[in-house]
């Protein structure tokens, strides 16, 4: 269930939402958990957001990255610097937009883990959620590695029954074949139709995850690889305060949205102006 400033949430018409994003919505209000919004601006950046995770999940599944451990990760030195860790840190001549564009535009002088995927993944999705100079002006130092060290996305994991389209899930595989530790599990993205995305499963149902995870256990296993209730997502709400501190105390000298007597009626095409 959604809520705004404490009060029922009524969907303004005037917002003109994709499919996407109405799915989202709707799952949201159906939940028996609050989703609760200061503003219906912080709710249109989730949704933003979220949208813009599950197409930059897309694009990685359509690119050819390659899924490696950390020990062959590459990248490409234009942009990046290889650490011996196996992450990506920025060369501090180049700006961060252009690295994350980087690796979907040159996406063959890129391999890296499935725990490194979903950081570029977030970075992705937000820079085409806020433009290129205010992306530039948030993350001036990134470094990507895995999700579990990342500190500027506000990265949030969780414990819960119920998964939104955006969310990344966890596939754990307890019997994984020790020569084999990467297939330990799998962080992947669940997508609006169900589907989920994983980096080197491609996109596949949870079933068929599961499937070939099951043949990377150990010879003598019985027990199977199964979706847990572990839930990761960037903190929405810590992204939009943050971009709006920047936008309104820097260079954003932008009008806010036009907003009527009725809080909900809210022009989407506002909206997407205050949000780029």
């Amino acid at each position: 269930m959604i809520q705004i400033s404490g009060g029922p949430f009524q969907q303004n018409e005037n917002w003109q939402l994709g499919s996407i994003e109405k799915t989202i919505i709707q799952q949201m209000q159906n939940d028996p958990v609050f989703y609760s919004y200061y503003s219906d601006y912080e709710l249109l950046f989730e949704l933003k957001v979220r949208k813009n995770i599950i197409q930059s999940a897309k694009d990685m599944n359509n690119s050819q990255a390659v899924f490696t451990t950390f020990v062959y990760a590459r990248c490409n030195p234009r942009y990046w610097q290889l650490t011996q860790a196996g992450g990506f840190l920025l060369r501090p001549d180049v700006q961060p937009a252009e690295a994350i564009l980087d690796i979907y535009r040159n996406s063959s002088l890129y391999a890296f883990e499935c725990a490194t995927a979903i950081p570029i993944i977030y970075y992705h999705a937000i820079l085409n959620s806020i433009g290129s100079h205010l992306f530039n002006s948030l993350f001036r130092d990134l470094y990507l590695y895995s999700w579990h060290t990342d500190t500027d996305l506000g990265i949030i994991t969780f414990h819960s029954n119920h998964f939104l389209p955006g969310d990344v899930l966890y596939i754990n595989n307890p019997d994984f074949d020790r020569n084999t530790p990467q297939f330990r599990g799998l962080n992947a993205v669940l997508l609006n139709d169900g589907r989920l995305f994983g980096h080197g499963f491609n996109i596949r149902t949870s079933t068929e995850m599961i499937q070939i995870l099951n043949e990377k256990r150990k010879m003598d296993s019985h027990q199977s690889a199964y979706i847990t209730k572990l839930v990761t997502r960037p903190s929405f709400k810590y992204l939009f305060r943050v971009a709006s501190w920047y936008r309104n105390g820097r260079a954003y000298k932008m009008q806010r949205p036009i907003v009527h007597h009725n809080k909900s009626s809210i022009s989407y095409a506002h909206y997407l102006y205050y949000s780029m």
